[in-house]
């Protein structure tokens, strides 16, 4: 029951609006199509679940010139208090990070202003009552309806005034739900409403998915195998598309084409067909005319480029058997191994949808810079932030064009301001200040660069929340700027003879390792020629970065134990529970004291501000797993039978083909996935570091399978690539969830986008093999030397050949790396045994598996490249955060998409304009020059060997 005041304003309401003579009873095709009419219509579906009625309230675009469209009429409680379901949305300084505002009227194209404020407003409040509280669990003796609703659904506003937007509001809205997310970076980026009448499967979706699949897959793995390389990123699809989806609908669509109508993204099928016999060609024109260009297909667009970019892992493995080993590789073979190491890790995915796509803390905040930009190129709303009236998009245009314009400063013209080891240039010589403060090979203690590739070379900073920086930046300063030059000033393990970073590994004279060497003419170890040689010596941050990856590998499982464990076991059950996982009731609203299992919540949704940490619960659901119930899920037995035929797969390669593989390696290093997936997984979805296992699969292949080397190579990939791809997969799910495409259709463009890109690149593979003079060779054609292939193939050389127990056996000089894995499985039981009942404290904010696992990035990235990147995000995710809230929300998203896809334009252009055609050959000047000459560019040893010694143990 409505409280009496709002019933007898909606009795008013409903004797006023039965004068009027609109016709209002309309059909559901009817509205479908009325809605649909309006390009910018967005409609907020609440539901309970598909067996329930669906009531939507459709947000129509706002019109300047619509004295009705362009109202945003306030939904907020008319007390000092809020009311049982009001947003208690403040920041501590006050201000609202989101919009307060929102217009319920439909947006239907073919009525006027009047009809479509009339038509809004004739549903009886009862019926909005049940509409918004669809699936929601009310606490007795309280309305419905919020206090003010009545006023909103009259057209009204129950608060007088106007709001600056995002400042000074502490409302909710239908556009700000009150199960909305908990966390900011989500609430700024990501829409609280769907529009379930968008198209989505679409010829137009298809053909650019494939095109771009095609050509970026293609040109990547092209690029790959030539030095210097280049890279298309994805980011540069999501930018290019946008305008040929517009280009589309111009060159197709007829303003007297009948109306198609399409619901969770399929064609609906329409007797409204053009009357009279038409040609051929119309009907194809029709065919390819469906729907319009939006968000939604933006999105699928993407997603299929971000499946298909990255060149194949499997590809490196093939080039290294095919030109080092001088194996032979079957097509057949080629194709085997590519789909099944790509599509494992699809499976992997979808199994664990239920623990890193479905769980609000699961915010995947690399998705987040793509859905900011999906919000910039397809609405046109423009709320004021901290006096700034910008748009998003033309914030973007202006930083786009800028970072474009900058890179080719520090790109082309004076790469100093990019290695700016300015300290350095006033002792050149001195290897200790090369070593402190050098940002070639030094550990970057003066964190100054102009060049956004170098601050961004571990991941965009405005991704990144600024509690799990602090975590990284902790790890580097104990590690790299502590224990890194204690280690390296005594001269332990012999590191003084060799630079204090570097990514190459040594002999004892100090040189660069000659891997040739220790092999036969046909690529087989040489056991008296080693020992004729040298050991390999590593320098002091390469020891230190295999020491914290073992520890950060026995930290993901405890930590994960200890801060998730139950919620998996839990999640688990609940999983088992269910005969059609996703047809579940909606969970209700924290806070109304009837949550099942304890699972309780924040009486509000953004009470809380807090960035997702470990201990973030998996348990509850907001807005966006709401929403996304109104569409069929993809089974789980779709992804069993996917993981099965690729297991298959890989057993038939590995046992019908000669890479000294059994079948149960292959099984061991699926079981190594199985294990590490989850944590690494949780890791990458709550802050945005990857932590690989691409060591740990070598490491464990080099002591099972010594002398292998292939066998090395075809395990490490079907450990390492399983894992890789399927954190891709599942990060595309969550963005796929975060813009309410249909799982099934997901489903299948990620499918199609991964066996297109696969066939691709083994077609361009070969061709290349065919084609190219001396690939892979130093007097390859065109630098076509295959410069990633060979460190890899330098790496199964390394642990493969000469074995993981020559660096840590008992009697090795590097055995006590051995503890970090003691080290790292200690550390975080003993962390959240001390902070588990503590509510708050910087205790709950320390990761060991992010404090560890960062660090692994050094080599080949340096000092710089973090003190830069904590930096930058210490004064946009912290700063800019707590003192412009409303600003951050709004802009930094959107940057962060400028400043890499600027870059990442930059960087092509710049390649193929200047560096190819080799335009800059003989282009030098002071700017070219002063960074390399020094010890920092040279990378000099603190202490050298005399000319015929060595150094290390007698």
């Amino acid at each position: 029951m409505l409280p009496q005041p709002l019933a007898s304003r909606a009795k008013s309401t409903e004797q006023s609006l039965n004068q009027d003579d609109v016709e209002l009873t309309r059909s559901p095709s009817h509205q479908l199509a009325s809605r649909r009419s309006e390009p910018h219509g967005v409609g907020a579906q609440f539901f309970a679940n598909d067996t329930k009625s669906s009531h939507d309230i459709a947000l129509g675009s706002t019109n300047a010139q619509d004295p009705i469209m362009s109202r945003s009429p306030l939904i907020r409680s008319s007390e000092d208090q809020p009311g049982p379901y009001e947003s208690l949305s403040t920041t501590e300084h006050g201000q609202d990070a989101r919009t307060g505002s929102v217009d319920l009227t439909a947006s239907t194209g073919d009525l006027s202003a009047t009809s479509r404020s009339r038509w809004s407003r004739r549903k009886s409040l009862a019926e909005h009552e049940e509409a918004f509280t669809s699936g929601m669990e009310i606490p007795a003796g309280h309305s419905k309806l919020p206090q003010g609703f009545a006023a909103v659904v009259e057209g009204g506003s129950s608060d007088e005034g106007d709001t600056d937007g995002l400042e000074g509001s502490s409302k909710w809205s239908v556009e700000d739900p009150p199960d909305n997310s908990i966390y900011p970076q989500v609430r700024a980026s990501v829409s609280a409403t769907d529009d379930y009448t968008l198209s989505i499967s679409t010829p137009r979706m298809w053909v650019l998915s494939i095109v771009f699949a095609l050509l970026g897959s293609s040109t990547n793995l092209f690029f790959s195998l030539r030095y210097p390389s280049v890279s298309i990123t994805p980011v540069i699809a999501l930018i290019m598309v946008h305008p040929l989806g517009l280009a589309w609908d111009s060159m197709f669509k007829h303003e007297s084409d009948p109306e198609v109508i399409f619901e969770n993204g399929v064609k609906v099928p329409s007797e409204h067909m053009p009357s009279g016999t038409i040609s051929r060609w119309t009907r194809v024109r029709l065919w390819l005319a469906q729907g319009h260009w939006n968000e939604k297909e933006h999105a699928c667009v993407y997603i299929s480029s971000n499946v298909a970019f990255g060149f194949a892992f499997a590809t490196d493995v093939i080039v290294e058997q095919k030109m080092f080993y001088k194996q032979n590789t079957p097509v057949l073979y080629q194709l085997l191994l590519t789909i099944s190491t790509q599509i494992l890790g699809y499976a992997f995915a979808g199994l664990t949808r239920r623990y890193l796509v479905h769980p609000p803390s699961m915010i995947w905040p690399g998705t987040l810079m793509s859905t900011a930009m999906f919000t910039t190129m397809h609405k046109s709303e423009n709320k004021p932030a901290n006096g700034w009236r910008v748009t998003r998009w033309r914030f973007f245009v202006y930083v786009w064009i800028g970072t474009f314009a900058w890179y080719f400063v520090p790109g082309l013209l004076m790469p100093a301001l990019s290695y700016f080891n300015v300290l350095t240039w006033f002792a050149p010589n001195s290897v200790v200040v090369a070593n402190l403060f050098g940002v070639s090979s030094g550990l970057g203690l003066f964190p100054i660069t102009f060049d956004w590739a170098q601050i961004a070379y571990i991941g965009s900073p405005l991704l990144t929340p600024w509690w799990a920086a602090a975590n990284v930046v902790a790890g580097l300063a104990v590690i790299m700027w502590i224990v890194a030059p204690i280690c390296y000033y005594t001269n332990a393990l012999y590191s003084a003879f060799m630079p204090i970073l570097s990514s190459s590994v040594f002999d004892n004279t100090g040189k660069i390792y000659d891997v040739s060497k220790i092999l036969t003419d046909d690529f087989i170890f040489d056991e008296d020629a080693f020992q004729k040689y040298s050991p390999i010596y590593l320098p002091i941050t390469y020891v230190l970065s295999y020491g914290v990856q073992f520890a950060s590998l026995t930290a993901l499982v405890t930590h994960t134990i200890c801060w998730h464990g139950k919620d998996i076991v839990q999640q688990t059950k609940e999983s088992f529970k269910e005969r059609n996982e996703g047809k579940g009731d909606y969970q209700p609203l924290a806070g109304s004291g009837d949550a099942p299992n304890g699972n309780t919540r924040p009486n509000s949704s953004h009470t809380s501000s807090t960035d997702p940490t470990f201990e973030a619960s998996m348990a509850g659901e907001d807005v966006h797993n709401r929403l996304m119930k109104r569409y069929e899920d993809a089974p789980i037995s779709w992804y069993l039978a996917m993981f099965i035929a690729m297991l298959a797969i890989g057993i038939f390669v590995v046992e019908y083909y000669p890479v000294h593989l059994p079948y149960y390696g292959l099984l061991l290093a699926l079981a190594i996935t199985t294990i590490m997936f989850l944590p690494v997984a949780i890791v990458m979805a709550i802050t945005n570091q990857h932590s690989s296992l691409y060591l740990i699969a070598q490491l464990v292949c080099g002591y099972i399978f010594p002398g292998r080397p292939v066998a090395n190579m075809v395990f490490t990939t079907y450990a390492y690539i399983s894992s890789a791809q399927g954190i891709k997969f599942s990060s595309d799910l969550k963005l796929g969830h975060y813009m309410k495409i249909p799982p099934r259709t997901l489903f299948t463009v990620q499918l199609v986008a991964t066996l297109i890109s696969s066939f691709a690149q083994i077609g361009v593979l070969n061709w290349m093999f065919a084609q190219v003079p001396g690939i892979c060779t130093p007097q390859a054609l065109n630098g076509f030397n295959c410069p990633i292939a060979r460190v890899h193939f330098n790496g199964s050389i390394l642990w493969g050949v000469v074995g993981p127990q020559r660096f840590f056996g008992s009697d090795a000089l590097y055995c006590n790396l051995i503890w970090f894995f003691l080290l790292g499985a200690v550390a975080p039981p003993v962390v959240w045994y001390v902070a588990r009942n503590r509510r708050k404290g910087i205790l709950r904010k320390i990761n060991f598996p992010l404090l560890f696992g960062s660090i692994s990035w050094i080599p080949p990235a340096t000092g710089l490249n973090f003190t830069a990147w904590a930096v930058v995000c210490y004064i946009f995710n912290y700063r800019f955060r707590r003192d412009a809230d409303a600003w951050w929300g709004k802009y930094t998203m959107t940057m962060s998409a400028a400043l890499d896809s600027g870059l990442a334009f930059g960087v092509v252009v710049a390649f193929f304009c200047f560096l190819y055609p080799g335009v800059m050959g003989n282009f030098k000047w002071w700017g070219t020059e002063v960074f390399k000459q020094g010890c920092d560019w040279q990378a000099c040893p603190l202490m050298k060997v005399p000319e015929g010694e060595h150094f290390g143990p007698p």
